[in-house]
């Protein structure tokens, strides 16, 4: 067994993900060989890819290593921990990837998950109530409104009182 076989079985690995930027300086054509180039880093220091999502071309916020656009690519991947910094590292060196962050990725369970959906349906109960609240203080407005044969009448009544002075 190999070193990498060895932690998988004995549960040290963790879930990760990563997410680089490809400089545009590369044709859509020459992003596959980055995107392998990175995969078998990975592969490298023992990780195993579970999810690959490419979200395309995207403007930058500002200027990174003279590119103002850039290819986004999110990798979700199981890993060692200790490998975790020589990945890192060797990520900073490719000159194709002017930046790249990994993180720890917390994987839920499905208890989470369907308090997760618990919570955003009673958010969604609520922001429908506020709604409806909304739209029925609307029609109180409306209701309020004073016709304008009243707002006159109300203006004749005053101006013919003598107590203006």
């Amino acid at each position: 067994m190999t070193d990498s076989q060895m932690e998988k079985n004995s549960g040290q690995t963790a879930t990760y993900e990563l997410l680089y930027i490809i400089a545009n300086r590369f044709s859509e054509n020459e992003l596959k060989p980055i995107k392998e180039k990175v995969a078998s880093l990975i592969a490298d220091n023992g990780g195993e890819i579970a999810h690959e999502e490419s979200w395309g071309k995207k403007r930058l916020a500002y200027r990174v290593k003279g590119e103002q656009f850039g290819y986004y690519e999110l990798l979700h991947f199981d890993c060692a921990p200790a490998k975790i910094a020589e990945l890192d590292r060797q990520l900073g060196l490719l000159l194709e990837i002017p930046r790249h962050l990994i993180t720890v990725r917390k994987v839920k369970t499905a208890a989470e998950i369907e308090q997760n959906k618990k919570i955003a349906e009673k958010i969604a109960a609520k922001s429908a109530q506020e709604e409806t609240a909304g739209k029925e203080k609307e029609k109180e407005k409306s209701k309020k409104k004073v016709d304008l044969k009243e707002l006159d009448e109300k203006l004749e009544k005053i101006l013919e009182t003598n107590d203006l002075f």
